[in-house]
């Protein structure tokens, strides 16, 4: 059978501690703190069944474990074996994980209360962001929230992208979509609207992260 392509599938990252590494630095150690930021703006409680998208580690369906506890349950999805390996030697109860792309989740309808997908959006192909808000609505319950969110691109993060991005582009002779763009999590309002959620609630989570709330 054919590999399918990073055009397809999205971009793969294959090596969890570097990443880590890299997310640990650039939110300068403060990933757990983030992680129960997010968590507490999900409204997530106990006994909520979750489902993460993009999952990596693993890092925030474990958090997510403990907050929803013995009665309730989180499901990790990656397109990336090498995540997905990583992340279930280190799971914890009620936490699970499976290797997934958005845009191909096959979970039944009407099966989580809550749909988180961080730091994710931008990797998948641009052809394919639809179909995965698609299954994202499709697999929540009635009443139940999606959270997605990313970089705040503001401030000295804007600046700062701005300039590697020109640079980049020079070197390359290449006229890409803007990065600062491609982060700036609120591009999706129309596309989750669209999709049939009711409410769509943009917010910022500290100094370099922002997030959209958005209930079906």
């Amino acid at each position: 059978m054919t590999s399918r392509t990073e055009n397809e599938i999205g971009l793969l990252i294959t090596k969890p501690r570097g990443y880590r590494l890299v997310k640990s630095l650039y939110l300068l150690g403060r990933v757990g703190a983030l992680n129960t930021a997010l968590i507490r703006e999900s409204g997530a409680g106990p006994g909520a069944d979750v489902l993460d998208i993009g999952c990596g580690p693993g890092d925030l369906v474990r958090a997510m474990g403990e907050r929803v506890g013995p009665d309730g349950s989180v499901t990790g999805v990656d397109p990336s074996p090498r995540m997905i390996e990583y992340a279930t030697a280190r799971s914890s109860a009620g936490c699970r994980f499976e290797v997934c792309a958005a845009q191909d989740i096959t979970a039944p309808d009407a099966s989580y209360d809550l749909v988180t997908c961080t730091f994710v959006m931008h990797h998948i192909p641009e052809q394919h962001r639809r179909a995965a808000i698609a299954h994202m609505y499709r697999v929540l319950r009635p009443g139940g929230r999606l959270l997605l969110a990313d970089t705040y691109p503001g401030g000295r993060l804007k600046a700062a992208v701005a300039i590697m991005s020109r640079f980049a582009a020079a070197r390359a002779h290449d006229h890409a979509e803007d990065p600062v763009a491609a982060i700036d999590i609120r591009r999706y309002r129309e596309d989750l609207r669209g999709a049939g959620f009711r409410t769509v609630d943009f917010t910022t989570v500290g100094s370099s992260t922002a997030m959209l709330l958005a209930v079906k």
